[in-house]
């Protein structure tokens, strides 16, 4: 599967939060993630991912283990996407530490997650908060099974931003762990 997704900086949050909620109805959750690499810093070198997820909602918590290849698409980021649940995020982390990998950043992201159907695609959408970054963050997505949907489905995306106020200029392809470093260099 390949992650069809649009990131954006949004500047008028009460906006946005009125228009998903006209759509669906929202779920908070909060992600602990941590990311691992091999010492070598191959996965961030070839722009691979490797994470393990683990998400406290109000019903549950849950924990993921995510594979991110290479981008497919340079103007977007999307990525092909592989991920199963883990029923023990603790043994999960230990089996990466014990196959080499080694945690190279974790940090919590607050979350508000929408789905819904749009353009005849189940999409969701993330209104996204990072203690450590500035400001707030929507990331809009639905998956694809075939590259040559890609554009299609971006296309289907980038409409439903617009509809909910969010232009071209809004975009954004900064990843979080990037930014969380920076932040984190800074002091």
């Amino acid at each position: 599967m390949i992650e069809a997704e649009l990131k954006a900086h949004v500047h008028a949050p009460e906006f946005v939060l009125r228009r998903l909620e006209e759509r669906a109805t929202g779920r908070a959750e909060v992600y602990q993630d941590t990311y691992y690499d091999n010492p070598a810093g191959g996965f961030t070198a070839s722009d691979q991912e490797l994470r393990v997820r683990t998400v406290h909602g109000p019903d549950e918590t849950r924990s993921l283990l995510t594979y991110k290849g290479a981008k497919v698409d340079d103007a977007s980021g999307s990525k092909p996407e592989h991920e199963t649940r883990v029923t023990d995020p603790e043994a999960t982390h230990a089996v990466l530490r014990g196959l080499g990998y080694a945690p190279v950043i974790a940090f919590e992201k607050r979350c508000r997650n929408y789905e819904f159907t749009a353009h005849g695609r189940p999409m969701l959408a993330t209104l996204v908060q990072v203690p450590e970054i500035d400001g707030m963050f929507l990331e809009l997505e639905t998956l694809v099974v075939e590259e040559s949907d890609l554009a299609s489905a971006l296309d289907d995306v980038r409409a439903v931003l617009q509809e909910l106020g969010i232009g071209e200029s809004d975009l954004t392809r900064e990843l979080y762990t990037d930014a969380v470093r920076t932040t984190r260099a800074r002091g």
